[in-house]
């Protein structure tokens, strides 16, 4: 028996009420379980219970043994002093709050069906499993799979807008800013996300401001700063691009990330960081209040136009700066605005939308509906255990239910993990 099991079944009252006695032999009813209490203290608030017809308010603490209770020093600790019933699956030893008194314990072992626990244990078998509801999933109600899904979507938004959070208070609440750090990363791609992020950092977005709209200008401060203009190139468009960059650094006192922080390695020629940061060039030149414009969209076809942009010219011919290749249009394509909405745009949206002191996110639900559902290896397996999705609010939703929860073995904390032992 672990304490976690202990409290779920107490939380759900998964235990027989029937002729219950506490371990003095008195008569004991529950009437309320209480509130779960996510914080220190006992670990549930406000229970009501009536003990040989005397009714009783106060609070719940659930052990293992009874002796835990000494063992966690409970019986110095003020805030234990309203505890009325201590809810153990052993019951070891009398327990005493201050000034002698004793805490009517139940011994709740003896009203717990069999089946609860032979389904706990069927649950987390060791046996090799990706999930380890894998073979009951399917059992469960759609209906409540698609709700614990849509709640499950806004707890990832909320873990991303920490890292919002974060940045604003770096950029001193400036949003055009912080947008410009959380586009970079997403350009950058999973490889190069980390170099992208000191790049955007390496230097004040005032910058971007005041040279946007010279094209050549702000191209050479992104690959500047990014340590691709240190190695010298027979390139013209090179030569153009480090003069530039030379009169910029020497202007403003630049300091680029070291070279080698950048990577091509393992990256389609398409997503180059070369490709990646002219494009974000391109978009900075012609959008200079780009956060603004971004608050103002509600569709995924006006986000398709806003971020329909290409390279500079050179780079529709070369992939680096040495090499030419068959001139392609290399612009902005649909699938990679996809990407930047679900992991900058929309969290970006709902923190500022948190921040207006606003509740109502049907805008941004709206937008991730719309997007088509993302391909990887963790959306594919649960595609095989019949658990499909029609958009990118779900795919989401269970990228979250995996990494959050299956991997961390919170079944209990689980909707779908409840609702099995429930049953």
């Amino acid at each position: 028996m672990k304490e976690n099991l202990l409290q779920f079944i107490w939380k759900l009252k998964l235990f027989s009420s029937k002729k219950m006695r506490i371990t003095k032999g008195k008569s004991i009813e529950i009437i309320s379980v209480g509130t779960e209490n996510l914080n220190s203290g006992p670990d549930f608030l406000n229970a009501k219970i009536r003990i040989n017809n005397q009714l009783w308010a106060g609070n719940v603490e659930i052990h293992i043994n009874s002796s835990d209770w000494y063992v966690h020093n409970h019986e110095i600790d003020e805030r234990y002093d309203a505890v009325i019933l201590h809810v153990v699956w052993e019951h070891d030893i009398e327990i005493f709050r201050k000034a002698n008194l004793e805490i009517p314990t139940l011994e709740l072992k003896n009203y717990i069906s069999k089946n609860v626990l032979y389904k706990h244990s069927q649950l987390f078998s060791k046996a090799k499993k990706w999930i380890y509801c894998e073979n009951d999933v399917t059992a469960v109600d759609s209906f409540i799979v698609n709700h614990w899904l849509d709640r499950l979507y806004f707890d990832r938004l909320e873990q991303k807008a920490i890292q919002i959070k974060q940045l604003l208070a770096k950029t001193n609440n400036n949003w055009e800013a912080t947008l410009f750090v959380l586009l970079a990363k997403s350009f950058g791609l999973k490889i190069n996300a980390d170099a992208f992020i000191n790049f955007a950092n390496s230097f004040d977005f005032s910058l971007v401001r005041k040279v946007s709209s010279n094209k050549e200008q702000l191209e050479a401060l992104f690959f500047g700063q990014a340590g691709l203009l240190s190695n010298n190139h027979e390139s013209e468009h090179f030569r153009k691009l480090r003069q530039e960059y030379d009169y910029l650094k020497l202007k403003f006192k630049l300091t680029p990330i070291s070279t080698g922080q950048v990577q091509f390695f393992r990256l389609r020629p398409n997503n180059f960081p070369t490709i990646r940061l002219s494009q974000l060039a391109s978009l900075y030149n012609l959008h200079q209040s780009l956060f603004s414009k971004i608050i103002e969209l509600n569709t995924i076809e006006e986000f398709y136009e806003l971020f329909s942009v290409s390279t500079s010219i050179f780079w529709e011919t070369h992939y680096t700066f040495n090499k030419t290749s068959k001139r392609s249009i290399k612009k902005i394509t649909k699938p990679f605005v996809d990407l930047l909405l679900i992991n900058t745009i929309i969290p970006l949206k709902f923190m500022y939308l948190k921040s207006m002191g606003k509740d109502d996110f049907s805008s941004v639900i709206k937008i991730i509906e719309q997007i088509k559902p993302e391909k990887n290896t963790i959306i594919s397996k649960f595609k095989e255990l019949k658990i499909n999705s029609s958009n990118a609010l779900q795919t989401q939703s269970l990228l979250q239910l995996k990494n959050e929860y299956c991997n961390k073995q919170r079944c209990l904390q689980c909707s779908i993990g409840k609702e099995l032992l429930k049953n």
